[in-house]
């Protein structure tokens, strides 16, 4: 009976679509949204594109990757994490679009987007009957994960900007208070009986306003309390450290 459970566990696993959820992980998610920052900015600011065409682009470009994301039967690094990575940097731009733009501001703004992934999240709920994390293994699941990554990580930008700006704790007092809350989620799934599943939310929430910040610390002015780096040169640099922590992780899991 063990190991017709073991063999079960094992096709699972096999089947799944996502990233396992390990320290490694988040590691690399930091990574990815802080790209998404540095990315969606060189995007529409150092290139001048502007919010909304930079938008467009991105969201198409997330579109083209959604689609050979759903379209592998099981987990690829290559393509997982480049649709990540595509919701960061389109989140960055639509967010910065609806904030600047529209004229939303960060307090609205940040407030429609968590009503947004609340309902994602209850519809996801509602049509499948769970909320998947780990593993996920159907297209209905993998269209919910990846809708709701979305908007959670416009959110994320949203909330890194006003927590900055309209709170006053700038990019590095921003970046110390997501920071300390996630440490504060990684307390709550140890210590108690919480849902893992809506701590794996908050927590994939708070890595997009930390990332968010990380990368306005690293590109904006001195004046502005930032290191005044280039975006484009930035965002190589933190792809190539996220590319080593892909492989790293998939070196590990293979062993």
């Amino acid at each position: 009976m063990s190991d017709t459970r073991a063999s079960a566990s094992n096709e699972v696993d096999a089947a799944t679509k996502v990233a396992a959820v390990t320290l490694g992980f988040w590691i690399v998610k930091i990574l990815a949204t802080t790209l998404g920052e540095t990315g969606g900015d060189a995007l529409s600011m150092q290139l001048g594109l502007g919010y909304l065409a930079s938008s467009l682009l991105l969201l198409a470009l997330f579109a083209v990757a959604a689609v050979v994301q759903i379209a592998t039967r099981r987990f690829n690094p290559v393509a997982y994490w480049a649709c990540v990575v595509a919701t960061t940097t389109v989140g960055t731009t639509t967010s910065d679009y609806l904030d600047r733009t529209v004229g939303l501001g960060y307090p609205l703004s940040s407030a429609i987007l968590f009503g947004g992934v609340i309902v994602m999240l209850l519809v996801w709920r509602r049509v499948t009957g769970r909320i998947a994390v780990d593993p996920v293994t159907t297209r209905a699941d993998e269209g919910f994960y990846w809708a709701t990554i979305l908007v959670s990580n416009t959110l994320g930008t949203a909330l890194g900007d006003f927590t900055a700006d309209d709170l006053g704790l700038g990019f590095g007092g921003g970046a110390v208070l997501f920071a300390a809350l996630i440490g504060l989620v990684a307390a709550l799934r140890k210590m108690t009986r919480l849902a893992a599943t809506m701590l794996f939310w908050a927590a994939y929430v708070l890595t997009r306003p930390l990332g968010a910040t990380l990368g306005d610390v690293l590109t904006k002015p001195v004046a502005k309390g930032g290191l005044n780096l280039d975006r484009i040169e930035s965002s190589l640099v933190i792809g190539v450290a996220m590319v080593i922590g892909v492989w790293l992780m998939r070196r590990r899991s293979t062993r």
